[in-house]
């Protein structure tokens, strides 16, 4: 007990503290007027109830203590303690009145009638320690517990007094039960503004708190994107500018040296490599969602990543998430190369990130939907193709501002390659790519299909049926073909 007082005397006062425990001194005159209460209820009110009451003095001092039990109960068990108070000023109000009308009868032959007396006998039902002992009780109730639950409280008592006095009745008292029920009103009036101003005061803390927070968040949200922006207008563009010269330098230059030539080619690399990781640091630094590294969320929300950037050897893990999201996600991987030679680092962040933002604009465009993503390599580069067939149900259009296309097409130029964009006739989408295998443009040309047909796949969730379009015609040959009439009718002219 001694240690607990000292606690809660203390500057840090635990739970079971009693109210109003802001200030130390406030504590302890409540801990005072508590002890005070206890010491006086069960002398002078104990003696005071059984002198009106005619009890003796026994009785007398059990109802007092009984309401300083209640009392120092309200500490820690508000409820608790109201019940108890309630219930010995109802009992002892009770066996008051039988005392009462036994004395009276033996004074007046005639009986007591129902109803209140008016006259100048004891208080009834409500002795005045009872009242001061009921009226502490429930300030600390509404101290301690919501305004409904001390409205109650005091309802209920009101009813109590009210049968007791008004409906039971007594002869030859003072009746106290409307002076009594004034007071109750007021000590749960004042318990209830008391609590409700602590409450506003520790929401009104809390509420600065977050502000605080907050504040200090988006201030420094606002540096890291104005350094992110000092860094993107001034290191980006110098290091673009060395990446063209090291390009062009070697075609200024009459008979270059393979020496210059390999030396120009090296610093060309350089820079782009460092351009791709100038673009994570500027990822880094405008992220708001650090826990994030590698979700499917909008472009440029995702990003601070704690891991290393993502590679080529993370796309099965980027296909199995995207299943887990609701698509089905097929993958495809050739390679024409003779040797299986390592991308820079830059090429192989790039693809990662074309293929998770095409995968993630399939999620959003066409839910549902079936995605093949073909991953080829050859000699001169990296081949990426993600198609979606149309969604299962109507989508509603997208609030999103077409970064993410763009931001591909960047990432593909940054390079030297070249990323396309389009609808296929089956109601889906298809984002192709080319990356350079060493981040410029291949010197030779693609080699075309053989004969005069360009296959085009467009994949649905039945089938996969594949589409050959006529390119335009050459020179006329000079024997023209007999006309073989009208094909046959095979039943499929109708789509």
């Amino acid at each position: 007990m001694l240690r607990r007082l000292r606690t809660t005397l203390g500057d840090r006062p635990s739970p079971l503290a009693p109210p109003l425990s802001r200030y130390r001194w406030l504590r302890g005159l409540v801990y005072l007027v508590v002890l005070w209460l206890a010491l006086f209820l069960p002398l002078a009110g104990g003696q005071d109830i059984a002198h009106g009451y005619r009890l003796t003095g026994q009785i007398g001092f059990a109802a007092g203590a009984a309401q300083a039990a209640a009392v120092v109960l309200a500490l820690w068990r508000p409820a608790s303690a109201w019940a108890l108070s309630l219930g010995a000023a109802l009992a002892t109000a009770a066996w008051g009145r039988e005392s009462l009308l036994l004395a009276l009868h033996l004074e007046m032959p005639a009986p007591a009638p129902t109803g209140l007396s008016p006259g100048g006998g004891p208080s009834w039902p409500w002795t005045v320690p009872e009242m001061a002992a009921h009226t502490a009780v429930l300030i600390l109730f509404a101290l301690r517990l919501p305004a409904r639950h001390a409205v109650a409280a005091l309802l209920v008592t009101g009813l109590a007094t009210w049968g007791l006095e008004g409906v039971v009745g007594a002869r030859g008292v003072t009746g106290t039960g409307i002076a009594a029920f004034a007071v109750f009103a007021v000590a749960v009036l004042v318990g209830s503004a008391l609590r409700g101003l602590r409450e506003a005061r520790s929401q009104l803390v809390e509420q600065t708190t977050i502000t605080a927070e907050e504040r200090s968040r988006r201030t420094l949200l606002e540096e890291r994107s104005r350094i992110a922006r000092e860094l993107h207008d001034v290191v980006a563009h110098h290091m673009s500018v060395i990446s063209i010269q090291a390009q062009v330098a070697p075609h200024l230059t009459p008979h270059p040296s393979d020496e210059l030539k390999e030396n120009l080619a090296g610093i060309r690399q350089n820079a782009l490599e460092a351009l791709a990781e100038l673009r994570r640091v500027l990822g880094v630094l405008r992220s708001a969602d650090p826990d994030d590294p590698y979700g499917l969320g909008e472009s440029g929300t995702s990003a601070a990543p704690r891991a290393p950037q993502p590679t080529l050897d993370r796309l099965g893990a980027l296909v199995e998430n995207t299943r887990t999201a609701g698509l089905t996600v097929s993958m495809e991987v050739t390679d024409a190369r003779d040797a299986a030679e390592p991308y820079p680092p830059g090429v192989e962040l790039s693809a990662y990130r074309i293929v998770q933002e095409a995968l993630s604009n399939a999620l959003r465009h066409a839910p549902g939907s079936t995605v093949r993503v073909e991953v080829a390599h050859d000699r001169a580069g990296l081949h990426l193709s993600v198609i979606n067939s149309r969604p299962r149900h109507p989508v509603a259009p997208s609030p999103g501002a077409g970064h993410g296309l763009l931001g591909m097409r960047e990432r593909a130029g940054m390079l030297g390659g070249h990323v396309t964009a389009t609808r296929t006739l089956h109601g889906g989408f298809a984002v192709t790519a080319f990356l350079p295998r060493d981040g410029t443009v291949p010197d030779t040309e693609p080699t075309p299909l053989p004969g005069n047909v360009l296959s085009v796949v467009h994949p649905d969730p039945d089938s996969v049926p594949v589409m050959y379009l006529e390119l335009p015609a050459g020179p006329a040959a000079p024997e023209a073909a007999p006309d073989p009439g009208p094909p046959p009718r095979t039943g499929e002219e109708n789509p």
